[in-house]
């Protein structure tokens, strides 16, 4: 399937920002069921500086703020072709080991609700399994509902809670993926939906190194394996790695936000 993918963030802010840098990670990764045919990112306010791969494999663009600017806006444009894959990622690869994908994150530290929600999982001896019924586990304890959460929260804040979004959904499956004894990595990117192109956010999800398979994909909030709808574009061991845009400013201005995506087919 081809897809066609337009992303455009604006930062407005209040008063004139003197300096800051902010991290790009918005360009789609190729592997063997992702082909980028075409990719353009786009900076109004700002110019970019350099283009690096990270510890992740992930492509970064650094940005260079205009001095005194006022309004930032990035536009991400392209097309990418996706294969029909099940979810399966395949072997792993890349400057990260595997055992690295076991390390806990503050947003991924587990607690005493993890750690309950986890307890029954361990006595399913097959991981792909062990891993659905996580995943099965996670939907069924904390309801999707957006604006209802802050990016800031932890796993044990999600379940406390009961609800969050797709960033919830994901670090809550880490941790528990983690807890029992599989890697497990965050993934940011796009997903073409089946009732809208506008979109206001992007997409996340897991995936989870299973022995025979490698890396296999879990969109716990879809209760589905990722298929050709979606687009990878960034992936780490939790939402800081795995961020569209990250950075530093000076100054006090305050910032307003404004994310427009679309997907649609070719």
């Amino acid at each position: 399937m081809r897809l066609r993918i337009s992303h455009t963030t604006t930062y407005d802010y209040d008063s004139p920002v003197p300096y800051a840098l902010q991290q790009l990670r918005m360009t789609p990764k190729s592997h063997d069921t992702q082909k980028i045919l075409n990719w353009d990112i786009r900076v109004t306010g700002g110019t970019k500086q350099l283009q690096y791969e990270d510890a992740h494999r992930n492509v970064v663009d650094l940005i260079g703020l205009e001095t005194d600017t006022r309004q930032v806006v990035v536009q991400c444009t392209g097309e990418v072709e996706v294969t029909e894959n099940a979810g399966v990622m395949g072997s792993h690869g890349g400057f990260m080991p595997l055992w690295m994908f076991q390390r806990d994150t503050p947003l991924t530290k587990p607690g005493p609700l993890t750690r309950k929600m986890v307890a029954p999982l361990k006595g399913i001896d097959d991981p792909l399994d062990r891993l659905h019924a996580l995943s099965t586990a996670i939907r069924e304890g904390v309801a999707y509902e957006t604006g209802m959460s802050q990016i800031t929260w932890t796993v044990e804040d999600v379940l406390a809670a009961g609800h969050g979004v797709c960033q919830d959904h994901t670090h809550v499956f880490l941790s528990g993926a983690r807890l029992l004894g599989i890697p497990a990595r965050y993934v940011s990117g796009y997903l073409m939906m089946d009732d809208r192109i506008e979109q206001d956010a992007t997409h996340a999800w897991a995936e989870g190194f299973v022995d025979g398979l490698g890396w296999v994909g879990f969109d716990i909030s879809n209760g589905i394996a990722p298929d050709t709808r979606y687009v990878r574009v960034a992936t780490g061991l939790d939402y800081g790695d795995a961020a569209p845009v990250s950075g530093t400013r000076y100054g006090s201005a305050g910032e307003k936000l404004a994310v427009h995506v679309q997907v649609q087919q070719q």
